[in-house]
């Protein structure tokens, strides 16, 4: 007998393959009768920047950025779970109570998002795949490396192709 899941982590980069996943995520709690948790993880400044940072801006206004930074990112959620709610759960009003906790954290998003599945309990992780490229983001190496170290299933969800229009 599989286990109950109750509470799926839903990691988003906030990338246009974010609502995507999401989707995958909304269907999974909808049929298990679950909850959904988002984590949105913001990667610390390079070395380079923490350092030109600190030359030229105050302890005080750094942090002052750095809320600044949480606050657009918990927009951002806010907007794009809005605009699928509208979109996609329309028809469906018990699926927009499925997200009961929006978190932004600072840190290395691999590490961050089994940290943040092991202290909420998550008995799934979902996460969208991202294309190999300038922004490679999830898999690439962060879902390589929650795919490796969870202990709990994780589902990736590969890019959103176009799909191509079928001849007549």
């Amino acid at each position: 007998m599989l286990p109950e899941v109750k509470r799926i982590l839903f990691a988003t980069d906030l990338s246009a393959n974010a609502l995507f996943a999401f989707r995958y995520a909304a269907f999974l709690a909808r049929q298990c009768d679950a909850e959904i948790e988002i984590l949105h993880v913001m990667e610390p400044p390079s070395t380079d920047a923490m350092m030109t940072m600190e030359a030229y801006f105050d302890k005080r206004y750094r942090e002052q950025k750095h809320q600044e930074r949480i606050e657009r990112a918990l927009i951002t959620i806010q907007g794009r779970l809005d605009k699928f709610c509208e979109t996609e759960l329309s028809n469906d009003p018990v699926s927009k109570e499925l997200v009961v906790r929006k978190e932004v954290r600072s840190g290395y998003p691999a590490e961050a998002i089994l940290r943040q599945a092991e202290r909420w309990s998550s008995h799934m992780i979902v996460m969208g795949a991202n294309e190999k490229g300038a922004r490679q983001t999830f898999l690439g190496t962060v879902a390589k490396q929650v795919l490796r170290r969870a202990r709990i299933p994780v589902v990736v969800v590969p890019m959103q192709k176009p799909r191509k229009k079928e001849k007549k």
